[in-house]
């Protein structure tokens, strides 16, 4: 999503009523996608990929429920359930993840 996505929603599509899409959550979460967006590239993932590979790899979770509208999408989950993550991707997720939570505590 982008800020310009955001602004033309319909005006009755419930984003524009939700926290993550309302400041200053927004903005943290963009710069959380950005961040994840490089860590996937450089790991030859997507940021979908990366987000279940990171899901799964945590001890509290049992399962993933994820969503496909086109068959590739299907393939992507698959190939994600199916990698490890590095310590270092790992380490920088958990980094970007307390950046965010830092920044949504200031505001």
């Amino acid at each position: 999503f982008t800020r310009e996505r955001v602004q033309n929603l319909p005006a009755d599509d419930h984003r524009r009523e939700d926290p993550h899409f309302q400041e200053p959550e927004f903005s943290a979460n963009i710069e959380l996608v950005r961040g994840l967006r490089s860590i996937a590239e450089k790991s030859g993932r997507t940021v979908a990929q990366l987000a279940i590979a990171w899901v799964l790899r945590r001890p509290e979770v049992t399962a993933a429920i994820v969503g496909a509208r086109r068959p590739f999408q299907i393939e992507e989950t698959v190939a994600a359930a199916e990698s490890m993550l590095s310590r270092e991707d790992i380490a920088a997720i958990d980094m970007l993840l307390g950046k965010r939570q830092k920044a949504l505590k200031l505001s």
